[in-house]
């Protein structure tokens, strides 16, 4: 199942401790938008990562399960070099 994940980290050092963790577990799109692959079991291990970091009271994440069914459109500067197919996003 794929998952949209993003976030709004109001401190500057959780904000890098966030993302580091989420490159271990998900594609990044744009700084705060990750593109998360994987089973449920998968899915909450990396939210128990996250969750040790995030702090409730000042931060938001949020996940968005996206349907292999759905349309995705991709406009403006491409995330990828010219010439590299992400095969992933079909």
């Amino acid at each position: 199942m794929q998952y949209l994940i993003g976030y709004d980290i109001s401190d500057e050092k959780r904000l890098q401790k966030i993302h580091r963790r989420m490159q271990k577990y998900a594609t990044p799109i744009q700084y705060s938008v990750f593109l998360f692959e994987g089973d449920q079991h998968k899915l909450q291990e990396c939210l128990k990562t996250i969750l040790t970091i995030l702090n409730k009271k000042e931060d938001d994440l949020r996940i968005y399960p996206l349907s292999k069914n759905s349309n995705q459109w991709k406009i403006g500067k491409p995330i990828l070099p010219e010439g590299i197919i992400w095969t992933a996003l079909t």
